[in-house]
């Protein structure tokens, strides 16, 4: 028995990469999948049948899986890619949210079109899909169903520290791990959970950075070995937050790099002034702050 037998999960952008390695790593354990990817490039231009390739290693390792080429930022393409999970295996179970695009530059160099793009695809990407899930989950539950179903979205460490020339990608990994937190209030009386990865791994996205190592592939690495730059490194991660078991876990963020697992625990208050219920004073505020917040004078606080 397999811990997502009966399950059906949708894994975006899973025709390379991290995304194959969900999907691989979910129908291992049982999971019906429906591969989806646009086919396109890493920087999000044409078209192809990527998902054909991750389909025919599920097949091949002797599971059930079904391509889906769909843009997921398309509103309606997002809502027939749920259709084509339920049409083809009765159900919607798991949604892993992992498609993306990179177009890398400094501010001043990137045009509006490359922010566009990137958000489009990382924002309106997660949020399409997830919103049609809901609303079918929202639906099983008002007629009396019980449901368990788990949302799985996927950040950055550029989303959650930043990383120069990537504000586009940045802002948009950010959005999503806000994304998930508020989902996960929005759906918590439904029985869903809503979580957030955030992997590390030699991907095309990777691979576009200066002095990046070598792309690997999820099924590049020989079961039973270890490289921990295998983009498959946080796919127990995202099949256990599949399971029932995760079924107490919601509104986290956790990453995986390499040997570790991180719960990021976000924007916490750090220390505090307190002015006494008077206005602030903008004159004074300086040597408050360096004394009592920032505790130093030096420039350059942030690094």
């Amino acid at each position: 028995m397999g811990m997502l037998d009966g399950k059906v999960a949708i894994v975006t952008g899973a025709g390379h990469g991290i995304g194959r390695g969900h999907a691989l790593e979910l129908a291992r354990h049982g999971a019906k999948v429906v591969v989806n990817d646009l086919g396109g490039s890493v920087t999000g231009e044409g078209t192809g049948r990527d998902a054909d390739l991750t389909v025919d290693l599920i097949g091949g390792r002797g599971g059930e899986a079904v391509a889906n080429y769909e843009d997921v930022a398309d509103f309606d393409g997002a809502g027939r890619m749920v259709a084509q999970a339920v049409d083809s295996f009765g159900s919607l179970d798991v949604l892993v949210n992992n498609a993306g695009i990179v177009r890398d530059g400094a501010i001043w160099n990137m045009g509006e079109a490359d922010f566009d793009a990137v958000v489009r695809v990382h924002v309106k990407g997660t949020w399409a899909p997830c919103h049609h899930a809901a609303k079918r989950w929202r639906e099983r539950s008002k007629a009396g169903e019980s449901s368990t179903g788990r949302i799985i979205n996927t950040t950055s460490g550029a989303g959650l520290v930043g990383n120069f020339g990537q504000t586009n990608y940045a802002t948009a990994k950010a959005g999503i791990a806000a994304m998930t937190q508020t989902l996960s209030l929005e759906l918590h009386k439904l029985g869903v959970t809503v979580n957030c990865v955030g992997p590390a791994a030699a991907t095309r996205i990777t691979g576009t950075m200066p002095g990046a190592p070598d792309v690997i592939e999820a099924d590049d690495v020989p079961e039973g070995e270890w490289n921990r730059m295998d983009p498959s490194v946080s796919s127990p991660l995202v099949a256990w937050l599949a399971s029932d078991e995760s079924q107490h876990v919601t509104g986290q963020v956790i990453r995986a790099v390499a040997e570790d697992i991180i719960l990021m625990e976000g924007w916490t208050d750090g220390p505090k002034l307190a002015n006494g219920g008077t206005r602030w004073d903008a004159t004074k505020l300086g040597t408050q702050l360096a004394t009592d917040v920032f505790q130093t004078r030096a420039p350059g606080l942030r690094y």
